[in-house]
């Protein structure tokens, strides 16, 4: 038993002291592809505009303010594929002139510019796209 474990313990330093090539382990070192590893992205890109609109209409859905409010700057944005794509944002939000009970499209709000009623809050929001599933999940906003 002790001659196994010996043994394996000669294999793992032979290993970790240069067994594989150089050219082994540059590939993976200078690949700028890791899967998994979340990646800035435009945030003017199609999808992280998507996921700020479902980031925004989550918490217009959670909060008892008379008035919607909208995206107005995605200041950061990464993306992560996850079984899907996991986007990570940045986002500041401002109040709109249009109420909630009106129900409008927030494309037609306009933000206010009464300095009574203005107010711009940062959010920082994750956002899970199962594209294939048409799904939009919210399981992270964090506003102030």
């Amino acid at each position: 038993m002790w001659l196994a474990i010996l043994l394996a313990l000669c294999c793992l330093t032979s290993d970790s002291q240069g067994a594989y090539s150089p050219d082994f382990c540059s590939k993976d070192l200078n690949s700028s592809v890791k899967p998994g590893f979340p990646k800035k992205i435009n945030t003017n890109n199609p999808g992280v505009l998507k996921a700020a609109r479902h980031s925004v209409e989550k918490f217009n859905n959670c909060t008892n303010d008379i008035f919607l409010f909208k995206e107005s700057r995605v200041s950061k944005a990464l993306v992560q594929v996850v079984k899907g794509l996991k986007y990570m944002l940045e986002v500041e939000i401002g109040r709109t002139t249009c109420r909630k009970t009106t129900h409008p499209n927030l494309d037609n709000c306009d933000f206010q510019t009464n300095p009574a009623l203005k107010r711009i809050l940062h959010c920082y929001s994750e956002v899970w796209v199962i594209p294939w599933l048409h799904s939009f999940q919210v399981p992270i906003l964090h506003c102030h």
